[in-house]
């Protein structure tokens, strides 16, 4: 057996994985705040605790943030104080077990790679749509992380120059336009500016329009609301054009979709293809990739950590 773990800003998420990439037993705790020490002891005691009902050969660890192309080392977290911090060396003096270091994004493509919706591909790109866009690539059975380990960062290719503005500094990213941030702010812009297209999103939240997030405008589009569905649909748009700008850079031949804003499904993912067909380059003689949504949820980081660990 192998031990994933996934850091996240609000919770430690440590699971048994088998050899099939199945889910033997998962506790949690709750991150103490962003103090680099006090996670690793959290990490020390999920492990210690696992690893009295179950025979752990090696441990890997998924976080949201740069790793070194060791797995080694973080070089950057924006969740935690991690600032180029030997994790890898801190944690096997802490556990006394092989310790890999991967980013979350890698870990769950992986995943999805070995064991869910990419099985039988050799080149695909996952996409996780949350509060911002994370992404990987998996290519010829490996996690293709670019030359100094910063590959993926699909999110922050610029789509709107002189856009809205990025956490990372520019405008135009593509996260600002195709994630669960974006579909927020707009629903909350409608409301802002009173239109009555936003009666049934300001309903939802009791007329308290900063309570509008992606999460509601995605569930209300799920239960039929027209508003809701048209942002969920605009969000799609810009999902397909970013798609189209990666198929004529890297020609995958699966695009997977994963993180939150992948529950609103076909009404995102529709639209999705419709716009990366529109867009795509050398459309009509082409073969065009396939868009598909996640199957392992939010547990695909910790499963692909584990499995990596093993590797």
């Amino acid at each position: 057996m192998v031990l994933g773990i996934d850091v996240g800003g609000t919770k430690v998420a440590a699971g048994v994985v088998d050899g099939n990439g199945a889910i033997l037993e998962v506790i949690r705790r709750a991150t103490p705040g962003r103090d680099a020490r006090a996670v690793e002891g959290v990490i020390a005691e999920l492990v210690q605790e696992l690893g009295a009902r179950h025979e752990i050969s090696s441990v890997g660890i998924g976080a949201a943030g740069w790793m070194d192309l060791a797995g080694a080392r973080v070089v950057f977290s924006p969740h935690l104080a991690w600032r180029d911090e030997p994790l890898r060396e801190n944690l096997e003096k802490l556990l006394h077990r092989p310790v890999l270091v991967t980013n979350d994004a890698d870990a769950a493509a992986w995943a999805e790679a070995r064991f869910g919706a990419g099985r039988g591909y050799s080149r695909l790109i996952m996409l996780t749509l949350g509060t911002g866009i994370g992404g990987a690539l998996v290519i010829d059975g490996g996690v293709e992380r670019g030359s100094f380990g910063m590959a993926g960062e699909f999110g922050h290719q610029i789509i709107m120059p002189g856009g809205h503005r990025c956490e990372c500094g520019n405008r135009g990213c593509w996260e600002q336009y195709a994630s669960g941030n974006a579909l927020g702010r707009e629903g909350r812009e409608l409301a802002k500016k009173h239109s009555p297209m936003a009666a049934g999103l300001l309903a939802a939240v009791n007329g308290k329009h900063k309570d509008i997030t992606g999460s509601v405008v995605t569930e209300l589009a799920l239960q039929g609301e027209a508003t809701a569905r048209e942002l969920v649909a605009e969000v799609g748009d810009w999902l397909g054009l970013g798609i189209a700008n990666l198929a004529a850079a890297l020609d995958p031949a699966l695009f997977i979709v994963g993180g939150g804003l992948s529950a609103a499904g076909e009404l995102m993912l529709e639209p999705a293809r419709r716009a990366f067909s529109r867009n795509l380059t050398g459309r009509g003689y082409r073969q065009e990739a396939v868009i598909t949504v996640a199957q392992l949820g939010p547990m695909a980081g910790l499963i692909g950590a584990a499995d990596l660990s093993r590797r």
